[in-house]
């Protein structure tokens, strides 16, 4: 398990602690889930996601889930298929510090990328994904449900290939 120190209002700064997710958090997931979007993933989903062996994180704020991340890998290419913090929760560095997680993980497993899709309309979830230095590599054309219709998504990547130092030579 590892943790953060994450500000958040009251007299003392709290401890957010981040963990493997396991199947008796899915009901807490999903509500997160539900809460945050108006056409959400199952908890069906969630369970498949840990069958199948995706990387599956939780935060917890005390004994309270307030945010998850999932990833797939192979092919050498990490695949952020979800990253969720409660609404209330936003802003203070926990996305930030799961997105986190999870690229090391990725680096870890020996992954040359990372790929996520994002809706345009998510601009605080578009403003933390580029200022970790994803770029934009293209556009998935209606690919979420929308409310009177669909929206595109945002395909964007970041490469996890450690830096090599310029040749002093």
């Amino acid at each position: 398990m590892s943790a953060a120190r994450i500000e958040l209002p009251g007299p003392r700064p709290r401890l957010v602690r981040f963990r493997a997710m396991v199947p008796g958090d899915v009901p807490a997931v999903g509500a997160v889930e539900r809460a945050a979007y108006a056409y959400p993933w199952s908890d069906g989903i969630f369970r498949d996601c840990l069958r199948v062996g995706y990387l599956c994180r939780v935060a917890e704020l005390g004994r309270e889930i307030v945010a998850y991340g999932i990833a797939a890998m192979g092919a050498r290419e990490a695949h952020i298929l979800n990253l969720c913090v409660r609404s209330d929760l936003r802003g203070r560095s926990i996305g930030r510090q799961m997105l986190l997680l999870l690229l090391d993980r990725a680096r870890q497993a020996g992954m040359d990328d990372a790929l996520l899709e994002v809706r345009p309309s998510n601009t605080l979830a578009v403003s933390l994904y580029q200022s970790m230095g994803f770029v934009e590599m293209g556009r998935r054309r209606g690919y979420y449900q929308a409310d009177g219709g669909r929206e595109d998504a945002l395909v964007l990547k970041l490469s996890l290939a450690p830096q090599q130092a310029p040749d002093a030579g």
